[in-house]
């Protein structure tokens, strides 16, 4: 058994995750060796002024600092790590800034990925180990804090779409109330209809037989949807809910006040403040999908596109199927 110790980062709009693994080459499995997560908000005022905040930057780089003290006690080589940048360091102006911390405290320089091999890294970590029996097509959908990727695919990706809609772009872009006004939600979901207009044009939705959810917001609203006393990812992952108990919970957490959502003891703090716009991205999508391929329950994943980047940063998959 050929087994690599590697190192998966995802910076994302919100947070900050590590996944420290031992992967099987030749099984194509890994297992996890530590898993982490830090909320930067590092996309924080990003989509007003193209640009990354000072604060912002100071945060990330914090949690860049703990990477790379983890990586350290955990016997990492340099060459083992893949440090992936999604999307609200697409576009920003002082994306060298970015770039240049991170060299500086991890030796690597970050990926700054597109949205298709964002969704080509979520297929494959979410549909690797895929928890119980699935029909194909897979539909996986990652709900970002800035963008949220759609992937269709049966064993591979097979079309897949990244669309600039996320709990952090659209609670800064419309959800100031608390809770967020009927006129709030209403502007935030048209962005979100107009996106999935452009997803249906690239990604066949009709097709999808099975819906996994992946990332931080799904899996909260899962947990929420779920009852839960504590957020606990074995419980989350494989979970499989009834469309209407989901939605249920999105119109909880859509509607609830700041002070409510703070109180829930599954919903990590760095989260309270975005989860509404998450939960109505996330109600209108699965609102989307039962009308055209009359989808009619949901699949919770915990793994997603830090498992790909991963298994890519042992060379499984690496430079898999274009999407």
């Amino acid at each position: 058994m050929s087994v690599q110790r590697v190192a998966a980062v995802d910076c994302g709009t919100n947070s900050l995750r590590l996944l420290v693994a031992d992967v099987d080459t030749a099984a194509g499995t890994l297992r996890d060796v530590e898993r982490t997560m830090r909320v930067v908000r590092l996309g924080q005022g990003v989509d007003a002024t193209g640009a990354f905040a000072p604060e912002a930057l100071a945060r990330t780089f914090a949690a860049v600092d703990e990477v790379a003290d983890a990586c350290r006690r955990h016997g990492v080589a340099p060459g083992a790590v893949r440090f992936v940048a999604t999307s609200a360091s697409r576009d920003v102006s002082n994306r060298e800034e970015f770039a240049a911390g991170v060299r500086a405290r991890l030796g690597v320089d970050p990926e700054v990925v597109s949205g298709d091999e964002e969704a080509r890294l979520s297929f494959a970590g979410a549909t690797g180990e895929f928890p119980g029996a699935g029909r194909a097509p897979f539909l996986v959908v990652d709900l970002g804090g800035g963008s949220t990727e759609f992937v269709l695919g049966e064993g591979e990706p097979l079309a897949a779409l990244s669309v600039d809609v996320g709990s952090v772009r659209l609670t800064e872009r419309h959800l100031r109330s608390d809770p967020p006004t009927a006129r709030e939600v209403a502007a935030a979901r048209a962005d979100v209809v107009a996106a999935l207009r452009d997803v249906e044009r690239v990604v066949p939705l009709a097709r999808t037989r099975t819906l996994v959810g992946v990332a931080g917001t799904t899996t909260t609203i899962t947990a929420a949807a779920l009852g839960l006393s504590a957020y606990e990812p074995g419980v989350l992952h494989g979970a499989r809910l009834p469309l209407a108990e989901v939605l249920a919970a999105c119109e909880r957490l859509l509607g609830a006040p700041r002070a409510e959502r703070a109180a829930m003891p599954f919903l990590h703090p760095g989260r309270v403040d975005v989860i509404a716009a998450g939960a109505l991205v996330w109600r209108t999508v699965l609102e989307h999908l039962a009308e055209v391929a009359g989808v009619a329950e949901v699949v919770t994943s915990e793994h997603d596109l830090l498992d790909g980047a991963a298994l890519s940063a042992a060379g499984v998959g690496a430079g898999g199927p274009g999407v």
